[in-house]
């Protein structure tokens, strides 16, 4: 009988950059559409795959914001953590930063079973930016890294199957408005982490789904699933089916074999036990292994080349441990969504622990001993049942309250009156940010605008546009309305609601710019310009009488700021750009995406030598994107001289300059 399980609160301290204040402006633009399958492919794929991958994938943001407030300043900070442990594991869980799992450590051998990253370094990874590496992410949203990944979860202590205490995390999904649960615990005396995770669809219709867990650990191993083909996407845009584990001369299942980044997502045949292990030369490492539900697996390498090595550096520091990411999800690829029906839910086990196995020899060789032990450390029908032992738990109320969460569940149980039992969404959560909603639920109508802060987030589901549409017409509900009205495709009413709005607004500068913003989609970029430099002159006016009070306003300023230059350039209207720059305060000036964009400026006046001297004086793009290209494309207009290092994140094997690795890490 091994020792009783605890749970107990920490605090984590770690070099860190702060994440700063988020967006204020609505995320208007479509996504970037990176991830589609170039047409070729499309013949090739299973029935169900081409399905999936054509079933609802996420035109936008809303209604969640940006966060690119971040930079990458670090000093030592305290993050609350949540350890759950026996006498055989510890799980460090940080319930602030979306339920990740930091470290899992093996007792009985003293190893650290994940990487672990030494440092907490926002990164523009996740769908809406901020992002950072390491640990166990739990994926949930669309394709890519989710919203929640900087975001607080709710936790709370819940009676585990076996009796003892288990950890409950669970939050709203807002992307596709989905109530979710990841619960924790370690069976008594158990060398395996056991996860039960429940997805709900409360609506009364169906919904697109996406889920997968993303478990960084050193790339210095050999990976291994149970497969013999794989699927490969890579920064062509190319999904094929290749051969595991040599394909183009190499052994991929050794992600140092890899130059460039690439995803392989195993083809695991039916029937066959679903897990995926990364094991050392001397064949100790972790295997994860679920129920069949969860029947995707995957590998994500960075590749040896400069790009990759770069990324490595950007998301930690340099001359600490690389790693890959193995994964494991509901569909084949990162590609598909899958359909949960109304009224309905799904949910699976994970199960997260060390394995010990010969690494090299012959594929089937190695699989067999692998999957020999995994089968004698933890059975697969011991995996069953647990899975049934924690879903007959999976409806317990929550105990103690460990950490809270946002209040956007409250909010939508409130509107709703949905029953979630095992995941209250209590009214004591609701927040300054859905203060205006619940007033519009209750009164039906929007308060008046708060004129020392920028417009709330705006609400885009159905019910809350139908709110919007029968509560006064108001310049605030106007503004508001448009913004639900863009989502769902109605872009000329959305512009005839902006546009009435403007009427009687005071302050105009949020209708202006999403009427700017409109015009530029819509192929106008002479009226986009005119609408942005209005839009910034009504908030530089507002601002200068007062109403700068609070973080939100440099954010505005920044956010604003950045898109009129942008527009302006576009145009061509050099010189209206400079009148932009020089009215930004001179902290925002002095980001790195700001200096990238004073080249930029500089160039279009002509002034090359002193667009050179930004590059030679460094800067930093904190928010820099996967793939973004334009620190390169500026490059190569001013010299004909090689990137440098320290702004080379190309991870394609052509010399054409930087380019989108179109990978799903």
């Amino acid at each position: 009988m091994g020792t009783v399980t605890t749970i107990r609160r920490e605090v984590l301290t770690l070099p860190a950059a702060s994440l700063g204040t988020d967006n204020p402006l609505p995320p208007l633009r479509p996504l970037d559409e990176a991830h589609r399958i170039d047409e070729r492919d499309r013949a090739a794929l299973p029935r169900d795959m081409a399905r999936q991958v054509d079933y609802e994938p996420l035109r936008s943001l809303l209604p969640v914001q940006v966060r690119d407030g971040y930079g990458r300043g670090r000093e030592p900070r305290g993050l609350d953590a949540l350890v759950i442990e026996n006498d055989r594991l510890r799980a460090t869980v940080l319930p602030s930063l979306g339920g990740r799992i930091a470290s899992l450590f093996h007792k009985p051998t003293g190893r650290e079973l994940l990487y672990v990253n030494p440092v907490f370094q926002p990164a523009n990874f996740a769908l809406n930016g901020a992002w950072f590496s390491g640990g166990i992410e739990w994926n949930i949203g669309a394709t890519g890294h989710t919203t929640l990944s900087c975001s607080p979860v709710h936790a709370a202590r819940v009676p585990a199957p076996d009796g003892g205490e288990m950890l409950r995390l669970w939050e709203w999904e807002r992307l596709r408005d989905l109530p979710f649960q990841v619960d924790l615990w370690l069976p008594d005396g158990s060398d395996f982490l056991h996860v039960g995770v429940r997805i709900r669809n409360p609506h009364e219709r169906p919904v697109p789904v996406y889920w997968w867990s993303n478990i960084a650990v050193p790339e210095d191993l050999r990976v291994l699933a149970p497969a013999e083909e794989a699927w490969h996407f890579g920064y062509e845009r190319r999904l094929r089916r290749v051969p595991v584990p040599r394909y183009d001369g190499a052994d991929r299942t050794y992600p140092l074999n890899s130059t460039y980044a690439a995803d392989y997502f195993y083809e695991v045949p039916e029937g066959r036990r679903r897990w995926i292990a990364a094991l050392d030369a001397h064949g100790h490492g972790l295997v994860q292994t679920s129920t069949d539900v969860l029947r995707g697996r995957k590998l994500f390498v960075w590749g040896t080349g400069p790009g990759g090595r770069r990324w490595q550096e950007w998301l930690t520091e340099p001359g600490t441990r690389g790693y890959c990411e193995i994964q494991a999800g509901l569909a084949r690829t990162q590609l598909e969504h899958v359909k949960l029906e109304a009224e309905s839910e799904v949910s699976w086990l994970e199960a997260y622990g060390p394995l010990d196995a010969a690494p090299e020899g012959e594929w089937h060789t190695v699989l067999r001993g692998a999957q020999e032990r995994l089968e004698t450390a933890l059975p697969r029908a011991g995996v069953d049942a647990a899975y049934a032992a924690w879903l007959s738990r999976a409806d317990d109320e929550p105990g103690e309250s460990l950490a809270t969460g946002s209040g956007w569940g409250a909010l939508e149980v409130l509107r709703a009156g949905w029953k979630l039992p095992g995941t209250p969404f209590d009214e004591s959560t609701l927040q300054d940010e859905q203060a205006p909603w619940l007033h519009l639920l209750r009164a039906g109508s929007l308060p008046e605008p708060d004129g020392s802060r920028p417009p709330a987030p705006t609400l885009v589901a159905r019910p809350w546009r139908d709110m919007l549409e029968t509560a006064p017409a108001t310049p605030d509900t106007e503004y508001h309305l448009g913004v639900a009205q863009w989502h769902d495709g109605d872009l000329a009413q959305a512009v005839r609601s902006w546009e009435r709005g403007l009427k009687g607004a005071a302050e105009r500068w949020p209708l202006l710019r999403c009427l700017a913003l409109a015009d530029q989609e819509g192929g106008h970029p002479e009226r986009a310009a005119d609408r942005y430099t209005d839009a910034f002159d009504d908030l530089c006016a507002g601002r200068d009488a007062g109403g700068d009070e609070g973080d939100a306003w440099p954010a505005v300023t920044a956010a604003l700021g950045r898109e009129a230059i942008e527009a302006l350039l576009a145009a061509g209207r050099a010189a209206h750009a400079r009148s932009v720059w020089e009215r930004l305060p001179d902290a925002v000036r002095a980001r790195g995406r700001f200096r990238l964009i004073e080249a930029e400026l500089l160039a279009a006046e002509g002034r090359r030598a002193e667009a050179r001297a930004v590059y030679d004086d460094g800067f930093e793009v904190a928010d820099l994107r996967e793939g973004d290209e334009r620190i390169g494309r500026l490059w190569a207009r001013l010299t004909g001289e090689p990137l440098p290092a320290r702004h080379d994140f190309r991870m394609r094997p052509d010399g054409g300059g930087p380019a989108r690795p179109d990978t799903l890490t």
